[in-house]
């Protein structure tokens, strides 16, 4: 019989670390090339980028809603990692420009380079059952409950999210988006299918 490994406390809080800690680098190439990712990250952007808001909280804020359907569907212990996970995320890019100053950034390495580290932090997460929050909590939950691919998931409902990109980006910035969104998504879909990982979590 397969023995199933079970992430040990100690093992969850580096996931959460280190996947908060590469998204919010990510998230920073992307807000100084001034593209877009899917997602209430994208949501957060957008505002961001229309009101000038600092990201950090604006994020935050907009995942609120969602840790109810994360609670009821998916798994207390599910929503307090996505809440930790946020919670630091927004932290960490609301410091951030005060640890560190981005130069010029090419908006197509800013998709590439953003949209992996944002693919590998959300990676972590997923693989020690947590998110990102927003439609991150949506897609492990069709992935649990009917076998989607998560990955698959993610970006058709980050495909909304750049249509309304249009409104507020040049259509350069929204193709360059496009291209970080496929490759944060490829991450996912390559990295995290059913029975690929049997990874399981410690209640």
């Amino acid at each position: 019989m397969e023995r199933v490994y079970r992430h040990r406390p100690h093992e969850d809080v580096l996931a959460i670390l280190l996947g908060a800690s590469c998204a919010a680098l990510g998230l920073a190439l992307y807000h100084h090339a001034h593209i877009l990712i899917g997602s209430t990250a994208g949501i957060a952007l957008l505002v961001t980028y229309v009101t000038g808001w600092n990201f950090g909280p604006v994020f935050f804020f907009v995942n609120l809603p969602f840790y109810w359907l994360a609670w009821r569907r998916i798994g207390h212990h599910f929503t307090l990692k996505t809440f930790g996970a946020v919670a630091l995320l927004s932290w960490i890019s609301w410091m951030l420009p005060g640890w560190m100053e981005i130069g010029a950034v090419e908006p197509l390495f800013a998709a590439l380079a953003g949209g992996s580290l944002i693919g590998l932090g959300v990676l972590f997460l997923f693989r020690h059952r947590g998110s990102l929050g927003g439609f991150n909590i949506l897609a492990v939950y069709l992935q649990d409950r009917y076998g989607w691919p998560a990955g698959k998931v993610q970006m058709g409902l980050d495909g909304l999210i750049m249509l309304a990109a249009f409104f507020v980006l040049p259509v350069t910035n929204v193709l360059y988006s496009i291209v970080g969104t496929v490759v944060l998504g490829a991450i996912l879909t390559i990295n995290h299918r059913p029975g690929l990982y049997t990874g399981v979590s410690q209640s």
